[in-house]
């Protein structure tokens, strides 16, 4: 028997040895191959929650422990996978403050998306037209998702709050449909109201009508809040601002009884009363000329513009037509505004209803 060469057993070996090493590094590579997948079929499966799912997010927050608490509330499965996949992608991915909703079966991926775009759940308050300074704090106080910091401030308080000392709260603030995030401050939510105001009555002002008899555009927005108590129909508007403009210019008292029920502050039961209309205050527009000192609430954007662009067609009064529309029969001369006066007391009657004051110019 031949034997072979020392430099070919060695080499034989170191053959098998290679061999060996290669078969191990491709098993290698397989399984990391295979880890991978799976971590990257962990981070884009859908996930395990079937109903929608709230988090609150506070500040300083870190992506593990949010994740953790995600998956106690059974929104993820493997929170070490998630973590591991994100590491090898070399993403950290940061979470914005706030409360967010997690769809029902959403993914790892989509979940981390929606921290980074910080689509929080929007909360929202609705100040609607005509509601007073007062309503809105009331809404804003009672609000679960605001951050209370004006507790017990007074007005003026508030005012000064926002960087506006010495100006009246009053009118001063748009009434919308506000959305924001939970945890917005009171004083944030009234600063966003307070520059939409001051942009539309800035904006209205610069494209008044021509020869106003006012001379500031605050005195226009005390006329846009008298016309926004006066009706609800949008196309009433420029002719009720029409009258009192009319009035202003003649020197007549605007006679609006909202203006007297606002001066009756809390006082006010529901009901106007003839002694109401003589009692004087400084909103009591029977008793004194010209506006009033302050808006008597919050003015739509339609009144705003009615103000600034009264329709004047010789008309100085108005009355209520009672036909349970909101509409108002409009005069020029004192004795066809009685004889609607009488016509609507009328319709109240045969409607059933007791004679309360007409509302309307008198």
């Amino acid at each position: 028997m031949h034997k072979l060469p020392d430099s070919i057993v060695i080499s034989g070996a170191r053959g098998r040895a290679f061999a060996t090493i290669l078969v191990l590094i491709l098993l290698l590579a397989g399984a990391l191959a295979g880890g991978y997948y799976w971590l990257q079929y962990e981070f884009y499966a859908p996930g395990p929650a079937q109903a929608p799912v709230r988090i609150q997010v506070e500040q300083g927050a870190s992506v593990r422990g949010v994740l953790t608490q995600l998956a106690a509330q059974g929104a993820l499965t493997n929170v070490r996978a998630v973590e591991l996949y994100l590491r090898l992608q070399r993403r950290r991915p940061r979470v914005e403050v706030g409360m967010y909703e997690i769809p029902a079966r959403a993914s790892a991926a989509q979940i981390i998306e929606l921290f980074e775009q910080g689509r929080v759940v929007l909360e929202q308050l609705t100040v609607i037209e005509g509601s007073t300074f007062a309503d809105f704090r009331h809404g804003l106080e009672h609000h679960a998702a605001v951050t209370h910091t004006l507790a017990n401030k007074s007005s003026a308080e508030v005012m000064a709050a926002l960087g506006h000392a010495g100006e009246s709260a009053e009118g001063r603030f748009f009434p919308d449909t506000y959305r924001f995030a939970a945890k917005t401050t009171d004083l944030e939510i009234l600063a966003l109201a307070y520059s939409s105001m001051q942009r539309l009555v800035d904006t209205a002002w610069q494209q008044r009508s021509p020869n106003l008899p006012f001379d500031t555009a605050y005195q226009a927005l005390v006329l846009a809040s008298i016309v926004e108590k006066e009706t609800g129909l949008a196309t009433e508007r420029p002719r009720i601002a029409g009258v009192f403009v009319s009035r202003l210019r003649k020197g007549m008292r605007l006679q609006s009884d909202p203006t007297v029920i606002y001066g009756l502050g809390e006082s006010y039961d529901g009901d106007i009363r003839t002694r109401d209309l003589v009692t004087d205050t400084p909103y009591n527009t029977y008793t004194r000329s010209g506006l009033p000192p302050t808006p008597i609430a919050l003015p739509g954007r339609e009144s705003v513009l009615a103000a600034m662009h009264p329709q004047e067609n010789g008309e100085l009064f108005f009355v209520a037509t009672g036909a349970g529309d909101g509409a108002h029969h409009f005069s020029k001369t004192l004795e066809e505004h009685n004889a609607a006066v009488k016509e609507y007391l009328t319709r109240l009657r045969h409607q059933g209803a007791g004679a309360p004051v007409a509302h309307g110019a008198r």
